[in-house]
């Protein structure tokens, strides 16, 4: 008898260090810090790893979305504008009080918006890149440093605006996405030294606030400045509201993520769409400024040799564990 509660304690014992997905070094619960985790997909990664046993830093604005992220398990909200410096120092500060370390920064905090060029405000366009820009610049330096103790891992929100960016009102929000992708690239070869990894998520139409946040923002622009919100504008808001609605929710975007967090072998990109037409569309996006940059000069690839050059590139980036 005696041996057999043995057995039993001891295969207890072993089931519960196998199934804890969360355990680091020495069984220590890994902490991942998430900005913009009040809604969509944030908040979706937010639950995703709390719910897998990993401790969160979720990072939001408003007293009623700290207090509904604080009332789930594994989450510890905190106050974080990635745009006020005061607070990006307070949680860093606060994180190195709690002594849990930080494993991962998914930078995910962003806004939409920008408007057309000739017609907007240059205030609108600052206003974008102050947020998806300067932000994600402002939160990285900031917690790189615990990250870096920790040999863990950077992600960024990326977009599949950062490859297609053809489209009237959305050259602000493209280009920040555009940013972000020159951005990861430096800043893995940066961490590299350190074993920090970097990559960056790029995700298509999922459902989110962002478009509605947007137009709301530009409503009360509108009025601020004292003009009026006419009944086109509601409409186009309501119906940009029911268009954000139907969208899939990002479950798909928190596993690349969680990919790139976890896995023995992260991707630097990370490309997740809800649709075959959002894959072609994209990947034709960047085989067209592929055949743009080699149409001019006098060192341009053959067909062959751009053949050859995929084919080298495929075989570089094959093998990838799931």
């Amino acid at each position: 008898m005696i041996k057999y509660l043995q057995t039993v304690i001891a295969l207890t014992v072993v089931i519960a260090f196998c199934i804890a997905p969360q355990a680091g070094v020495a069984g220590e619960q890994k902490s991942i810090l998430i900005t913009g985790a009040s809604t969509g997909i944030g908040r979706n990664l937010a639950e995703t790893l709390a719910d897998k046993g990993y401790h969160v830093y979720a990072g939001a604005r408003k007293d009623k979305d700290l207090e509904a992220l604080n009332a789930i398990g594994n989450v510890t909200a905190v106050r974080l504008d990635v745009t006020k410096q005061d607070q990006v120092d307070a949680a860093v500060e606060m994180i190195r009080k709690k002594g849990t370390g930080l494993y991962g920064l998914v930078n995910n905090a962003g806004v939409g918006g920008g408007g057309q060029v000739v017609e907007s405000p240059v205030e609108d366009q600052s206003f974008v890149y102050k947020v998806n820009v300067e932000g994600v610049y402002r939160t990285t330096k900031a917690f790189a440093p615990l990250v870096m103790e920790s040999k863990g891992r950077i992600v960024t929100t990326g977009s599949i605006a950062g490859t297609i960016s053809g489209f009237p009102g959305f050259s602000a929000y493209s280009g920040s996405k555009h940013w972000i992708e020159a951005f990861t690239d430096g800043l893995a070869v940066e961490m590299e030294p350190h074993g920090v990894t970097v990559s960056v998520v790029e995700p298509g139409n999922y459902k989110s606030n962002i478009r509605r946040n947007s137009m709301a923002r530009g409503m009360e622009l509108t009025k601020a400045a004292g003009g009026e919100v006419t009944a086109k504008m509601k409409e186009d808001y309501e119906k940009t509201a029911a268009r954000e609605l139907s969208y899939k929710e990002p479950d798909d975007v928190s596993q690349a993520f969680i990919h790139a967090l976890f896995n023995d072998k992260p991707l630097r990109r990370y490309m997740v769409v809800p649709n075959a037409e959002e894959q072609a569309w994209t990947i034709k996006t960047k085989v067209n400024e592929l055949v743009q940059l080699n149409t001019w000069g006098p060192y341009s690839y053959t067909r062959e040799q751009l053949i050859e050059l995929l084919d080298e590139a495929i075989a570089g980036n094959s093998g990838t564990e799931e």
